[in-house]
């Protein structure tokens, strides 16, 4: 790697080498020690092409989620399986590891700074700005930057666009699907909301076990599905469907009856 080798946006990759190592030794406790994170399916990632592979997940914060996976991937990479015990996997990181998020969140502070220049594609959201619902066409630069990610590496993007649970898919993640055709990773997470605020900054809880279970690749016909099949397969694939919310309602009330038993007989 030369020092001043540069990727297709302009970053240099000895600088970014630094930050992703730099950072990674910093957060690494947050999943290997004040928390425990349960990854599922690792072994899937050291099989996947080194460019144009798309990682689809669900979203509970700003920024641990996509740290998390920087980490779980570049262990598998190094040969771990479902594990991130011992960091040295940071010292020869992948590169051309890329996440989608939204241009205003990527310049809200110095840690996002960081992290955009660590790999941020960022985007404008058409749907929310600064708090406020809005409606704006897309920009094609923002879809073509996308594109050029996928050439150059990996992608992380949640097509729900907020960390917020069982909204719908966006339907841009399944044009960037049918435009590329790269091979779609899904990967579902759970317990980032209890243990971090929602930026992912701050640890709000400790001794929450965190989960990631990363499954095989969707079967995608990418020129016979159309753009509604494939984000109900996504939907599946993430657990987002409203299936899955009928699914969870029960077990809660189940559980809470459970419960009510239990304090009846206590009492």
């Amino acid at each position: 790697m030369g020092l001043f080798k540069e990727n297709p946006f302009g970053h240099i990759l000895f600088l970014k080498c630094w930050l992703i190592r730099i950072m990674g030794a910093i957060t690494h406790r947050r999943f290997k020690g004040f928390n425990q994170l349960k990854i599922e399916g690792s072994e899937i990632i050291k099989d996947l092409p080194d460019t144009n592979v798309l990682f689809v997940s669900n979203h509970q914060t700003y920024f641990a989620d996509v740290v998390a996976m920087f980490h779980v991937f570049n262990a598998s990479l190094s040969g771990r399986t479902d594990s991130i015990k011992n960091i040295g996997y940071l010292w020869k990181p992948k590169l051309n590891i890329y996440f989608v998020a939204a241009k205003e969140t990527m310049q809200a502070g110095l840690f996002a700074k960081i992290m955009a220049y660590a790999g941020s594609v960022s985007i404008e959201r058409t749907w929310r700005s600064e708090g406020k619902d809005i409606n704006r066409q897309v920009k094609m630069s923002d879809v073509s930057n996308i594109s050029k990610a996928l050439k150059d590496g990996w992608v992380i993007t949640f097509p729900q666009g907020t960390t917020k649970p069982w909204k719908p898919i966006r339907r841009g993640t399944a044009h960037i699907i049918k435009k590329n055709k790269p091979i779609v990773v899904p990967i579902v997470i759970d317990g980032f909301r209890r243990s971090f605020d929602k930026k992912g900054l701050r640890i709000k809880k400790r001794g929450i076990l965190q989960s990631m279970e990363i499954k095989q690749p969707l079967d995608i016909d990418y020129e016979n599905d159309s753009m509604d099949q494939i984000v109900e397969k996504l939907e599946y694939a993430i657990e987002q469907h409203p299936s899955f919310l009928k699914v969870i309602s029960q077990k809660e009330l189940k559980k809470e009856a459970e419960l009510n038993q239990q304090r009846q007989w206590r009492y």
